[in-house]
């Protein structure tokens, strides 16, 4: 059985509008802790889950994964904490008991638990990126709003120094109004081969149907969907630009201050209705800000051979490029940003040029830190300080549904290639009829 997604995204907004909650209120004992519940603990969900747990003033009080070898080794570091495999059943059992979720699911169930946690008046820390659909992101954004919750989506660089350090130069003027952006990484999440006939049993440590969850059925394959490659594929993932470029996208956007794009086109190869492709050129224009020249031209390069070489591209005495980064082209010179934890390098007249001290230290940054860890749980403490009424986050789901809402019609433009489509940001549809029906889907019950 399907239903519309924007009958699905309908009826939670009814819902939403039935309590107005604070974001975080509750008591627990003389002191305030943060009971935490995390939906998917396996691979990058158990990154989530290490780094949230860290915090002092976090318990956490239940784990969810359709794969019982995840919910194991979780389980072992948090041996008090209820297990699920349906998260469904988490929110009727223990919708009382918890204060947070963190959702580190694949793609296509972000905006199912999401919204679920949501409704149910729950802060919620998503993993990048936000939603597998535009129109789930708007939703998203739009039940955070009404219910007044924190949320913050899983951007970790979004807090890391050098990041922070790159956004408040570009703002500063450092190298004028920015007109071109070319950022790019070679990660190759894409499959250009045939959709694999035939099944294979599955495994007994899988509940493939809650894998599946609200999307399509499918017989099960080993190794191509269930652990590391549904990132490729059209009904799980949004590709290496949902990927590597909602990370590498953030510092400029969040730099620039830019809204969703005018146009988008993308040069790869015919779709095949099943993966990715696994090379993508994503042209973007967007509308001028007080950061930007009359528009802004960014260029999304990914796959095996990025970025296609460009004389924006060029560094002093031919040096290499940084495997993954991003070049802010601006009226006074360039400002390069490798991904990731380097320091942002200052170009002008084709010569690197020393930072001004003086400008940084202005900044009040701090030092950087040096250690991925450390600094990557800064990201995560945020969000628990948030809900604890002690912070404010920085990339909230009014932020980053905006970011996920541009990589998404750079994804959908895949669809389309070499062809330019047109978004109308106020109506959120397309000028090509065609291309509209990819910015929802159908849910199947299951």
């Amino acid at each position: 059985m399907k239903m519309n997604k924007r009958q699905f995204l309908k009826s939670a907004a009814a819902l939403s509008s039935l309590t107005l909650l604070p974001g975080c209120d509750w008591e627990t004992s003389d002191q305030k802790r943060l009971r935490t519940a995390h939906i998917g603990v396996g691979n990058m969900g158990g990154e989530d889950l290490k780094a949230i747990s860290s915090h002092e003033m976090v318990d956490v009080v239940a784990l969810c994964d359709v794969d019982s070898n995840n919910l194991s080794a979780a389980a072992k570091l948090h041996p008090k904490a209820k297990r699920f495999t349906d998260y469904r059943d988490l929110f009727k059992e223990m919708k009382d008991q918890i204060d947070a979720v963190i959702v580190s699911t694949p793609d296509h169930t972000h905006a199912p638990a999401s919204m679920m946690a949501m409704n149910h008046d729950k802060p919620v820390y998503c993993q990048k990126p936000l939603t597998h659909h535009v129109t789930e992101a708007r939703a998203m954004n739009q039940l955070a709003a009404d219910k007044n919750l924190v949320t913050q989506m899983g951007i970790q660089v979004h807090s890391f120094y050098d990041y922070k350090l790159a956004t408040l130069l570009i703002q500063s003027g450092i190298i004028g109004k920015v007109s071109t952006v070319r950022a790019w990484s070679p990660k190759n999440w894409g499959y250009d081969g045939p959709e694999p006939e035939g099944s294979d049993p599955i495994p007994g440590h899988l509940d493939w149907d809650l894998w599946l969850g609200t999307s399509k059925e499918r017989p099960f394959k080993k190794d191509v969907y269930h652990p590391g490659n549904w990132r490729k594929l059209l009904d799980y993932g949004c590709g290496t630009l949902g990927d590597m470029g909602v990370h590498i996208f953030d510092t400029p956007y969040n730099a620039l201050a830019l809204d969703v794009p005018l146009t988008i086109t993308n040069n790869c190869r015919p779709p095949t209705g099943f993966g990715y492709p696994e090379a993508n050129t994503v042209t973007y224009e967007f509308p001028q800000t007080q950061y930007t020249t009359e528009t802004l031209k960014w260029v999304w390069y990914d796959g095996p051979s990025a970025p296609e070489m460009h004389s924006d591209l060029e560094l002093p005495d031919g040096a290499t490029l940084p495997d993954q980064g991003a070049m802010f082209m601006g009226e006074k010179g360039k400002l390069l940003l490798p991904h990731f934890m380097e320091l942002p390098r200052l170009i002008v007249d084709g010569a690197y040029v020393e930072l001004d001290q003086d400008l940084i230290d202005s900044f009040q940054l701090g030092t950087p830190i040096r250690d991925y860890e450390l600094e990557g749980n800064m990201h995560y403490h945020q969000f628990v300080d948030a809900c604890l009424g002690k912070a404010t986050t920085t990339a909230p789901f009014s932020y980053s549904a905006k970011l996920t809402e541009t990589i998404l019609l750079g994804v959908i433009a895949g669809r389309f290639p070499n062809e330019t489509l047109h978004w109308d940001s106020q109506k959120a549809k397309f000028s090509e009829l065609k291309a509209n029906t990819y910015l929802d889907g159908s849910y199947r019950t299951f």
